[in-house]
């Protein structure tokens, strides 16, 4: 059977997010120390401690946004711990993730100068679950302040005189888990005080965010919409003549999003990242696709508060997670990245694309050496995962056009089971190229693709990638660092404004097409 894509190019009206390509560093593991922050006395060629590598690599991808510093140690970050000389900061206990000792050598400043090196807007997340509202209110002063206070002061003593821009805010992390064990009642109260205090100072506009649900608690997020969004009806010059519960409703909390965490994995028997048969293949293909059903159905609850999708859905965990490889601390969560992985990035981002009316961005856990990560590093050695070659395959549609495809594929059955074959999606940019991605889930079998676009004059051109590996579970290790990696795929038929493909088995294609 072949499968169809029709593509009608004059229905595009949402656009993809650049922000949904984002990313997330926490202290866990060897993600921020042994990653990609050695110490500015480090052999390792860095800029002011941050590995100078890593930042190229990163920079290729066109990295949007970067989370930190949590994560569930978000909560237990106490920032004034990180900022001033080195050697003088406190020392804590990461009870989060190894009970291992933290010395605080990465903190605001560093961060900071991180999302500059890689041109990239900060994401941070503040402390709900063991912080004060006095902390969280200081940090976004010391951080965004330009004139003269207590904290804007001792940020220009401790070297940065003018302040930075941060765009977006999470206040709080997975408050009904690791950051408090609350209630969705308890946390809306929390989000309602918390975010009164993230002020907007000398022209900075934060968007907030709030912690929103574990995978399918549509509870919670019913809770924090009806809750904590401003009501659409808003007091614009004057309140004289309003009854008095809209003075009240104008000054309701302000909320940019709400959060969404899922992670690919089976809770009650975590597997091997690298060795696994195609009934693990087949069910982390299951798994990966749920995400559109979350996505679905947390929009449908939050449409009831805010038909005009007013507020973003922001999932900003998600990914693979196995078990940890053998010899390595079982609580630094380093995994290795297979093909496997390369499929469900892809499947994701295709996801996150075709519902970009409501998603407006994320952030795959994590960026180096912890679970799907991009990049693995060893010493001064560096590799790139299959996953990081994905990122780099879709970073196209990043703030392009959504063009909403028909798609009619085959299934891929297994055992009792069956998922759709190909997984698409497709946008246009501001210079009427279109990219279109697709996924073969099926680890066997190619699949013959048509492909049929209307609404623009005949193709010019068809240029097209494709990561794919004869095994399911190849990988690229510090021996064998390009066993895996995107290369130029020819088996592409076009003419007038239709093309056809044959997609090889469980494999990544990154078409760019232009019109005469």
């Amino acid at each position: 059977m072949t499968s169809f894509i029709d593509l009608d190019l004059s229905k595009g009206k949402d656009v993809i997010s650049k922000h949904i390509y984002g990313h997330f560093v926490e202290h866990l593991g060897r993600c921020i120390y042994n990653g990609l922050w050695v110490g500015d006395d480090s052999p390792i060629p860095n800029t002011r401690g941050i590995r100078n590598d890593i930042v190229e690599a990163l920079k290729a991808v066109k990295i949007p946004n970067l989370r930190w510093p949590g994560g569930c140690f978000a909560d237990n970050y106490h920032w004034k711990d990180g900022i001033g000389p080195r050697e003088d900061r406190p020392c804590m206990v990461n009870t989060d993730w190894g009970h291992v000792v933290e010395n605080n050598h990465f903190g605001t400043h560093e961060f900071m100068d991180l999302c500059e090196q890689l041109e990239t807007e900060p994401y941070i997340c503040g402390n709900v679950g063991s912080g004060t509202v006095q902390e969280m209110q200081q940090w976004v002063e010391y951080l965004t302040f330009d004139g003269q206070s207590p904290m804007a002061n001792l940020r220009k003593k401790n070297g940065k005189d003018e302040p930075w821009k941060v765009q977006f805010f999470g206040v709080g992390n997975e408050n009904w888990g690791c950051g408090g064990h609350m209630k969705a009642e308890t946390y809306a109260e929390k989000y309602r005080q918390y975010q009164t205090y993230v002020n907007n100072y000398s022209g900075n506009n934060i968007l907030k965010i709030a912690c929103g649900p574990s995978e399918a608690d549509y509870h919670w997020t019913e809770v924090i919409l009806r809750e904590c969004m401003n009501e659409t009806q808003q007091l614009k010059n004057s309140t004289h003549d309003k009854p008095i519960h809209s003075v009240w409703e104008y000054y309701r909390p302000q909320m940019w999003g709400i959060s969404l965490h899922y992670y690919v994995r089976n809770r009650l028997k975590y597997t091997s990242a690298t060795k696994f048969d195609e009934s693990l293949w087949f069910e982390y293909m299951q798994r990966t696709l749920y995400m559109d059903e979350l996505i679905t159905n947390h929009s449908n609850v939050m449409d009831q508060y805010d038909p005009d999708k007013k507020v973003a859905l922001v999932v900003d965990e998600w990914g693979s997670w196995y078990q940890p490889e053998p010899g390595t601390h079982p609580r630094f969560l380093f995994q290795q990245n297979t093909l496997r992985d390369a499929l469900i990035a892809g499947v994701t981002l295709n996801i996150f694309n075709n519902h970009c009316d409501r998603v407006k961005m994320a952030n795959i856990a994590q960026l180096i050496n912890v679970l799907q990560a991009l990049i693995l590093t060893d010493g001064s050695e560096m590799l790139l995962t299959p996953t990081y070659y994905v990122f780099d395959m879709y970073k196209d549609h990043q703030d392009s056009t959504l063009i909403p495809l028909d798609l009619e594929t085959r299934d891929y059955l297994f055992g009792d089971g069956n998922i759709p074959v190909v997984n698409a999606s497709a946008s246009r940019n501001q210079e009427g190229k279109v990219h279109i991605t697709l996924c073969n889930l099926d680890p066997n079998r190619s699949e013959e693709i048509t492909c049929n676009l209307k609404g623009e004059n005949a193709i010019s051109s068809v240029n097209a990638r494709i990561l794919t590996a004869a095994a399911m579970n190849v990988c690229n290790t510090f021996e064998q660092p390009e066993q895996i990696k995107p290369c130029n795929f020819d088996d592409i038929k076009a003419q007038e404004n239709e093309i056809s493909i044959v997609l090889p088995a469980k494999s990544v294609l990154a078409i760019e097409i232009s019109f005469k």
